[in-house]
């Protein structure tokens, strides 16, 4: 990239300098030119030859070839090397955008375990996860990543499961319970027994998911070269015929003067406004986009964002904050603030996140000193004495273990019972919080004809279901991994139209694979792992979706300014084409109506830059 800009940059002064010796009528002008258009131009003369010999003889490569060498055979040297240079600054501006977001994000991966505790004869030895093999008994010590998947054979512990699932709530384990490599111990040590070799690794397959999931994706051809495959043909054999027909019916005709003619017409539907404005237009809409917090790394990107067909996202620090908060609050025997303050004394030195929501939802100062006892009761609840009582909060199983009479109704969250001395005195319901602003991002999306909004995560169905139903979503899958998640968005992007894009958007490392899979991957950027940060082609900075929303809706705009300008740009060039045809638009018409066409197509991109963000 820097030798481009350098060559680009370097092209330009020589350029200047040529034009400033052309004014002073030096011989030396002509030559400068030449040179400049050899450094500048150098690499399309290649690849078009290149594109020859392999049979691609019409693309934009060998447009730009005969037209500007057309331009130097019949004396037009400076409109020769402007061409190129417009050229290969348009064509810049699309490879640094691009290559932003072809960088491997695999270093910034940390889910690859460092090495693995293999447990032989009652010592520990630090291996390398690849040395572990099927059987082998590893430990994995409080804090530490799980290394490889397999069975708990002694221990009893949670695990932070958010790396792999997005799940908030750490999950419990026991003896006999299968664990997968990537996610963190949080308490006890575990004697887990291997059964799968690292290649095998759950935590192997996403890190390999990432690397090969945009090969599966279509790069589109850019319309240039779509454009040129028809355009530069016709004009091409019509530019021929120019020499040809004349040449044969008529005797006088004058060689010389209708090849002259000919390279003229060449010179004349040479694309530049095209070359100019197209690029100009997308950056300019990428530029917008920044303006309202959305970085858009390709305007391949900006242009696959307005054909948005199905969204596809996550739940966890997409569409929900990733925190618990206390839903409803129902009580049987006593008070809705008294049930709150009992839940809160209980789990008053519990860190796990629906204990910490039950404080917050309380929100009172705690006196300690009403509370003498606290049991955490692995994966059921908190047993407690408070101000000479005995308190239980916890799930189902803590109630019936104490053989405690309650009835509840269904819910698809997650119920926290309680009880008081042995006798139950209801129940609190429990959700991960839903953003603020995602119900109008929601409300945007259907105004903008997306077909379908889909949701795939690996929380638990119960969440899910609640989410999904408050939202009003078209569809869900809920408990996925992330290869899980792959799986079903390589499905639905069979169900688009051949027109249509599918956009995923997550946070978390475990969406990286599904990210660099859609067709536009977008990032929650605040929240969002650099790994799904650096693999997204979008990225919302500010974590609010209703800023997609308002992408799209400027991405459709960049679009219909973009057409706009292509219309405008072949509109004129085809009558001066004409005109040229029947050598009635001389060098200097043709040069002359070429930058004005240029200068209305930049001034008509430009107004992207204006374009504000409007209410959903």
């Amino acid at each position: 990239m820097k030798k481009q800009l350098i060559k680009i940059i370097a092209s330009l002064i020589l350029g200047i300098f040529a034009f400033i010796l052309s004014l002073n009528h030096s011989s030396y002008s002509d030559i400068c030119y030449v040179i400049t258009y050899i450094i500048i131009g150098y690499d399309v003369i290649f690849k078009a030859i290149k594109n020859i010999l392999k049979g691609h003889l019409f693309d934009e490569n060998f447009l730009m070839a005969i037209a500007t060498i057309g331009a130097f055979l019949i004396g037009e040297f400076q409109e020769a090397v402007a061409v190129m240079i417009f050229y290969q600054v348009g064509e810049f501006l699309q490879d640094y955008a691009l290559d932003k977001s072809e960088k491997s994000i695999v270093s910034l991966m940390d889910i690859r375990p460092d090495y693995a505790n293999l447990y032989i004869n009652e010592e520990i030895k630090k291996v390398d996860p690849n040395e572990v093999k099927i059987g082998d008994i590893i430990l994995i010590k409080s804090g530490e990543k799980v290394p490889l998947d397999g069975v708990i054979i002694e221990g009893n512990s949670t695990l932070n499961m958010q790396v792999l699932t997005g799940e908030v709530m750490p999950k419990r384990v026991k003896v006999k319970d299968e664990i997968l490599s990537g996610s963190i111990n949080n308490e006890e040590v575990l004697k887990v027994k291997v059964n799968k070799v690292f290649k095998e690794s759950t935590a192997n397959k996403i890190l390999d998911l990432v690397k090969n999931a945009n090969n599966l994706k279509t790069k589109s051809e850019s319309f240039m070269t779509k454009f040129a495959k028809y355009y530069t043909p016709i004009v091409v054999i019509i530019a021929i015929l120019l020499v040809v027909i004349p040449y044969c019916l008529f005797e006088n005709s004058e060689f010389n003067k209708l090849l002259y003619r000919a390279l003229t017409f060449l010179v004349v539907s040479c694309p530049c406004a095209l070359v100019i404005s197209i690029p100009l237009s997308f950056f300019s809409g990428i530029g917008a986009a920044s303006k309202i917090g959305v970085l858009i790394k390709g305007s391949n990107y900006l242009e696959a964002l307005a054909n948005t067909e199905i969204i596809v996202c996550d739940k966890t620090g997409t569409l929900t904050e990733g925190v618990f908060e206390v839903c409803k609050v129902m009580p049987t025997t006593i008070s809705e603030e008294e049930l709150l303050k009992v839940a809160a004394y209980a789990e008053v030195n519990s860190n796990h996140p629906i204990a910490i929501s039950l404080r917050e939802a309380y929100s009172k100062k705690i006196d300690r000193k009403l509370i003498s006892k606290t049991k955490e009761i692995a994966g059921k609840g908190v047993l407690a004495e408070v101000d000479g009582k005995t308190i239980l909060v916890g799930n189902e199983k803590l109630m019936k273990e104490h053989k405690i009479k309650f009835a509840v109704n269904k819910s698809s969250l997650t119920l926290v019972l309680v009880a008081i001395d042995g006798k139950y005195v209801g129940c609190i319901e429990i959700a991960d919080k839903i953003k603020k602003d995602v119900y109008q991002a929601i409300k945007a999306f259907r105004k903008n004809n997306i077909n379908k909004i889909i949701m795939l995560t690996g929380d638990k169905q119960s969440s899910s279901e609640y989410v999904f139903k408050q939202l009003a979503l078209d569809e869900y899958k809920a408990e996925l991994l992330p290869h899980e998640k792959v799986a079903i968005l390589k499905k639905i992007l069979k169900t688009k139209k051949e027109t249509g894009n599918v956009i995923f958007i997550g946070d978390g490392i475990n969406d990286a694979p599904s990210l660099a899979l859609a067709d536009v991957g977008v990032a929650m950027g605040g929240v969002g792992v650099d790994a799904a940060i650096e693999q997204a082609d979008i990225v919302i900075m500010t974590d609010e979706l209703s800023k997609l929303a308002s992408a799209i809706k400027l991405a459709k705009k960049t679009m219909k300014i973009v057409k706009q300008n292509i219309i405008l740009a072949i509109s004129i060039k085809v009558v001066v084409l004409i005109l040229s045809a029947f050598s009635l638009a001389t060098m200097w018409v043709a040069v002359f109506a070429d930058v004005g066409v240029c200068l209305m197509a930049i001034l008509n991109a430009l107004r992207i830059l204006k374009i504000k963000k409007e209410e959903n």
